[in-house]
Order: C-alpha cells, then structure tokens, then sequence
C-alpha cells in the first residue's frame, strides 16, 4: 500500500498512522469493498514496524467494521457504511472541528476520547445507549 507514509515525530502512534490512512483510503474510494488488505506480517515488514503494531490497527478497523478478516483467506475491506456509520462520521467531524476551535491538538482529542471511553467502560452498564438498561 503506497499510500501509507509513517511520520516517526507524529504525537499519533504508528498502528494509529496505519488505522487512520487506511480508512482515509477506504473514504476516499482509493480503496473499496472486496479490496483484499497484505497480510500484517507482509505490512509490518513493508512499513519497518513490530508485526503487533499492524495487528492492533487491523483489529481496530474490524472492530469499526472497515475490514473484515475471512480466515486464511486475510482481511478485506467491508462492505458499505450504514446510513448510522456515514452520520457517526459527520457527528465525528464536527466533534473534532469543535475541538479544534477549542484549540485542542489531535494528540490531545485522542487522548480525552481514550479517558472517557475507558471511564465509560468502567461504570456500571457501560456500552449501552442512554435510557437502556
């Protein structure tokens, strides 16, 4: 994948560099749906990167329900987004411009995202929509 340039003074880490650039690429029709993905070992020896780096990118785009992993037969991209997935993305994209006018850097949004996810999941009936039990 040509596409996917690293840079090593980013505050985003690299399985975030490939996570983000891959579904940038799946955004912008550079990749589309049956595309199949190389393999992690192959990416992670193209890239220079530990081969759980790699992994851990793939395993969260599959989480998001960007690719979908067959077997033996390696990862693919998914099918097209659901009408909630593409209004999570517009939700997503003035979250992040309103972070932004806030003056906040990308590192520092992740990083506010991360905690409260983490404190969600850690309360009592985390994960599930407001009013259900």
């Amino acid at each position: 994948m040509e596409f996917l340039v690293l840079d090593p003074g980013s505050v985003l880490p690299p399985f975030e560099q490939v996570r983000s650039q891959v579904v940038a690429a799946i955004d912008s029709g550079q990749l589309e749906a049956g595309d199949q993905l190389p393999t992690v070992r192959k990416l992670a020896g193209d890239l220079g990167l530990a081969v759980n780096t790699v992994a851990r990118a793939y395993r969260e785009m599959e989480m998001a329900g960007f690719i979908e992993t067959r077997g033996r037969r390696g990862s693919f991209i998914a099918g097209a987004p659901t009408k909630a997935r593409r209004q999570a993305v517009c939700v997503a994209r003035d979250f992040i411009q309103q972070m932004r006018d806030l003056g906040m850097r990308d590192g520092e949004v992740l990083a506010i995202l991360r905690r409260e996810i983490e404190r969600d999941l850690s309360s009592p009936g985390s994960g599930r929509p407001a009013g259900m039990a």
